[in-house]
């Protein structure tokens, strides 16, 4: 079977180490940043951004062994920030309605 990681594709080398999430997290922001880009308010891609890191973050603190000493705080920022863009979205839903 013929596979190869986009590291090495692009850059000649394997992504090792911290490079494979810090990697992950720049590909959430690309598709966060085509969702804002679509028709209808750029917020639904910082949500979907915010959400999506908060998600993967959380994963990277619980299954994938690193311990940086700022990785909780900032899945609780991006938590709460995804909270209030939730809450702001569906505020204007309901003044539309």
């Amino acid at each position: 079977m013929f596979r190869r990681s986009v590291g090495r594709l692009l850059l000649g080398e394997e992504l090792t180490g911290v490079a494979v999430p810090i990697a992950r997290v720049l590909g959430i922001a690309l598709t966060a940043l085509g969702v804002a880009c679509w028709p209808g308010p750029p917020r639904v891609g910082m949500l979907t951004y915010s959400a999506a890191v908060t998600l993967y973050l959380a994963y990277v603190g619980f299954a994938g062994g690193f311990r940086g000493t700022l990785l909780w705080p900032v899945v609780a920022l991006h938590a709460i920030l995804t909270a209030l863009l939730t809450r702001a979205a569906t505020s204007d839903q309901e003044t539309k309605a």
